[in-house]
């Protein structure tokens, strides 16, 4: 029983999530440059070791949802007869995951404040932010080769992913609700597939 596949795997991500709850709760209560690794774990009860094969570095801790939710915008991309249709249902999937995950546990809220406080973690954020559009991108080139090039395909994707970034911190920011949150990034992708897809 202990070598069932499933079983690992709920084991892994209940540990991940361990480390994501203590993370936020001491980074609230004590700040972030105040919380290292060490008290991370201590009160995830696990080790250091086992830290490090879940998140690079302490910044990744606020982006534990950032690699899947690039999957989900990349598989969404495709099968689309449009431009707009792939970039909206990349936009809905993001934000369907959001809904769904970080934001009614306070990450989305505390990653948004940190962002503007913290460099450390403006730096990673933008370092991930940019690798996911890099592959965004290339899915949506390969789904429209005839709309767009890889200029043009990044411009589109960094537009999108730029509004609905920049609303769901300005939303997070002046303290609105998850559900007022959802609907500012809802609104941004709006607002950018307006300006980026042709023929809009």
């Amino acid at each position: 029983m202990s070598d069932d596949p499933g079983r690992r795997e709920r084991k892994k991500q209940a540990t991940r999530q361990a480390l994501v709850t203590a993370a936020v709760r001491l980074f609230t209560e004590r700040g972030y440059d105040n919380t290292g690794v060490t008290d991370i774990t201590d009160l995830a009860d696990v080790s250091k070791r086992t830290f490090f094969l879940h998140f690079p570095t302490k910044e990744d801790v606020l982006l534990a949802d950032s690699e899947a939710r690039a999957v989900l915008a990349v598989e969404a991309v495709a099968g689309h007869a449009t431009p707009r249709e792939s970039l909206a249902a990349a936009a809905a999937r993001m934000i369907a995951d959001t809904a769904a995950g970080d934001l009614p546990s306070g990450l989305a809220a505390l990653r948004a404040q940190l962002v503007v406080t913290t460099p450390a973690v403006q730096a990673r954020v933008l370092h991930v932010t940019f690798q996911a559009q890099t592959r965004i991108s290339a899915a949506l080139l390969a789904a429209h080769p005839g709309e767009f090039d890889e200029v043009t395909a990044s411009a589109a994707v960094g537009a999108l992913v730029g509004a609905i970034s920049a609303a769901a911190v300005t939303s997070l920011a002046r303290g609105d609700s998850p559900d007022a949150t959802l609907a500012a990034m809802r609104t941004a992708t709006d607002v950018a597939l307006r300006c980026v897809t042709p023929g809009s």
